[in-house]
């Protein structure tokens, strides 16, 4: 979960990054925040990935104690 939050945060503050660098026509500002937005979906969806196989191996452990 911490994941997923951290890489929210990444995405939030890649946005704000990329809309400065548009209504200040700072390329090098707008490319900078497209990259942290990407890499903060990424990590994001890591995030998701991670804590589903967590909750599908406790599932099977919970099976397996049954």
């Amino acid at each position: 979960m911490r994941q997923e939050t951290h890489g929210k945060v990444e995405e939030l503050k890649g946005r704000v990054k990329e809309a400065t660098g548009i209504v200040t026509a700072n390329k090098e500002l707008e490319r900078e925040g497209s990259q942290q937005r990407a890499k903060g979906a990424v990590q994001e969806n890591l995030g998701k990935a991670r804590r589903k196989v967590g909750e599908f191996v406790e599932g099977v452990a919970e099976t397996i104690k049954k």
